[in-house]
């Protein structure tokens, strides 16, 4: 797995006290603290373009590109968009979003297990973000280790599509706490996965403590409006700080809670 978060390193090792183990988990507390910087400077970026930036993160094969693929055919061009996307190798997913008339930007991790901060500032550089006005990240497909890495994006959205089961939640608590979106994809398998319950995915969330909205959609049949109103508001609130940033503490209507990551970024020197 990936040596940037430690997933590649047993738990033992990370809390032993010999020499060795002590500077390989300082080193790995280097790389997040400087992760944690270059996402801060992400963020400058993008609150000065104006744009909202929004991180899926899911599971592979769950429905990310699907879902961006159905979300630029909802919007029908009313909004400026971009699409980063992460992936271990090849640039399929975004020769997919290019061919929607979008532009896209592949990053490939090779053996990372998520992207990191440094990777989404170099590939942002490369999209005109002054010209944007929704900005996509898709992460690479892992239920662990994306949630952990602040890429300076304003809201986190995690997908679980219905072939996966319903109790991810409680299986991955790290992922769906960082998520201030759930959207239950693949809907149209519903009636031949009559074990899965939409309703016990948000009363997982509500063990988390957590108050992030659950909304259940299909790419492929729709609808999405609820998805689609949920990211007009946020692009909303993003203008408006723009123009008024100290007049609200962070959040937007149809999120039920602030972003963890809406917070303020000292200015770069």
């Amino acid at each position: 797995m990936c040596q940037t978060c430690g997933c590649a390193i047993p738990d033992h090792l990370q809390h032993a006290s010999n020499e060795h183990d002590v500077h390989t988990v300082e080193v790995l507390e280097g790389l997040k603290a400087h992760n944690d910087e270059a996402a801060r400077h992400n963020r400058e970026h993008f609150d000065r373009a104006g744009l909202l930036v929004v991180n899926l993160m899911s599971s592979p094969g769950a429905g990310k590109t699907r879902l961006l693929e159905a979300t630029i055919e909802a919007l029908g061009g009313r909004y400026r968009l971009a699409v980063i996307e992460g992936d271990l190798e090849t640039e399929n997913d975004a020769r997919r979003i290019r061919a929607k008339g979008v532009p896209a930007v592949q990053i490939t991790t090779g053996s990372a297990c998520h992207l990191d901060a440094t990777m989404v500032h170099r590939a942002a550089h490369a999209l005109p973000l002054d010209a944007l006005d929704i900005l996509f990240i898709e992460n690479v497909g892992n239920l662990v280790c994306p949630a952990s890495f602040d890429l300076g994006q304003h809201v986190n959205v995690t997908l679980l599509s219905t072939p996966e089961g319903d109790d991810k939640p409680l299986k991955y608590p790290v992922m769906f706490r960082a998520s201030d979106l759930v959207l239950i994809t693949k809907t149209d398998l519903l009636p031949v996965l009559d074990d899965f319950d939409v309703d016990a995915v948000a009363d997982h969330m509500r063990r988390l403590a957590s108050a992030a909205p659950v909304m259940a959609l299909s790419s492929k049949s729709g609808p999405l409006d609820a998805w689609i109103e949920w990211l007009e508001a946020g692009l909303t609130e993003r203008r408006r700080l723009r123009f008024h940033p100290a007049s609200s503490p962070g959040g937007h209507a149809l999120l039920s809670r602030p972003s963890r990551l809406d917070h303020a970024a000292s200015p770069d020197t």
